[in-house]
């Protein structure tokens, strides 16, 4: 038996009925951009995650370069970010010519928070925190810290649907929360879609302007705006999978809690979760010094895996401009060079964790 380092077809299957009749309803609506499905679906994510305001968008990239230009950071402007982190999240800041501040991690893959105070100075204008792997960063210390130095403070959600840090929803601590809703994430569209969440009228506002061209009336454009529109498709199976975000959240859970009691190899450190913390756990992050020959020895026996991640962004061709070196974030570079993500997905069976399991306690 083949296991894939992830299943979306699985997650479908479970809801199938339910999609199928919400796409032949949007089709057969007539009504493809901003519509009732979009208007319905932001109210019912902003009281998902308790935020005052939701405005969808096309990309969870969107939702991060949008963030930075709507809060006007940009050019001689500096944002403190995580070292380790998907690409995107620099992005965000870079599309808008402001500077990204690596930060190192801390045990739990995120922003060290005990590290960003001595990265601050007089030209950063923002923290961005990343949520990787549906873990959320410490964020009473970040917020402190942004309200000491008058920061702006921008979270990336892209894999925490869900995730709560103190009972609190990650995407409600800062000015804005971005999230993505790529078909891979726990809430999964059907193709690409984004949304932010945000606490002020105004700011809500400022992005169904600019994600409409910069327009709030059609043809007459106060701003150079974008093309970053959730369609209505999307957006109508998205309120189908977000009526099931509890059950898949606890199922993910249960896988994650299946692996931490049964792995068992001396070889590798398991990911654990924050205290404190919900952890939605959109990956399961495994660590071993011999990475690529476990990947190799897993990928012999039909399970497969993925690296999460295994360039870090200020090592990337993108971003040689930046001046930084090998060894310049040591532990980044080493998670980069030891993590390994195991098959983690809704619908995926005992059997198939066993065989992971399995494999992996064999590996010698």
């Amino acid at each position: 038996m083949k296991i894939m380092p992830n299943r979306m077809d699985r997650g479908f299957q479970m809801y199938q009925q339910e999609f199928e009749e919400k796409a032949l309803e949007v089709l057969r609506s007539g009504w493809y951009v901003l519509g009732k499905e979009v208007s319905a679906f932001e109210e019912e994510f902003a009281a998902y995650t308790g935020a005052a305001h939701c405005v969808g968008l096309a990309s969870g990239l969107d939702a991060l370069w949008l963030a930075f230009r709507i809060l006007g950071i940009g050019k001689g402007d500096e944002v403190i970010v995580p070292g380790n982190t998907y690409i995107a999240s620099v992005m965000g800041i870079t599309i808008n010519g402001a500077t990204p501040v690596f930060v190192e991690p801390d045990e739990y893959f995120s922003l060290d928070a005990d590290r960003i105070e001595e990265k601050i100075t007089s030209r950063t204008k923002a923290i961005l925190a990343v949520h990787l792997y549906g873990i959320p960063c410490r964020m009473d210390q970040i917020v402190d810290l942004c309200r000491k130095y008058r920061l702006r403070l921008v979270e990336d959600c892209a894999q925490s649907h869900g995730a709560r840090y103190k009972g609190q929803m990650t995407g409600t601590f800062g000015d804005v929360g971005c999230f993505s809703f790529y078909p891979s994430k726990n809430l999964g569209a059907f193709g690409d879609g984004g949304a932010v969440t945000v606490k002020d009228q105004a700011l809500a506002d400022a992005f169904r302007m600019y994600r409409n061209y910069g327009s709030e009336k059609r043809y007459y454009n106060k701003v150079v705006g974008a093309n970053s529109r959730l369609d209505e498709l999307q957006a109508g199976l998205l309120r189908v999978r977000l009526k099931h975000m509890e059950e898949i959240t606890k199922e993910r859970q249960e896988i994650a809690a299946y692996y931490s009691a049964h792995l068992n190899n001396p070889l590798l450190k398991l990911p654990v979760a924050r205290n404190d913390t919900t952890c939605v756990w959109h990956q399961y992050v495994v660590r071993c010094e011999e990475r690529d020959r476990l990947m190799d020895f897993l990928s012999s026996r039909n399970i497969g895996t993925i690296i999460h991640y295994p360039i870090p962004p200020h090592l990337s061709e993108a971003y040689q401009y930046l001046g930084y070196q090998k060894n310049s974030l040591p532990i980044t570079e080493h998670l980069a060079d030891t993590v390994l993500s195991l098959p983690i997905y809704n619908g995926i069976t005992e059997e198939e964790m066993e065989q992971v399991v399995h494999g992996i306690n064999h590996f010698q």
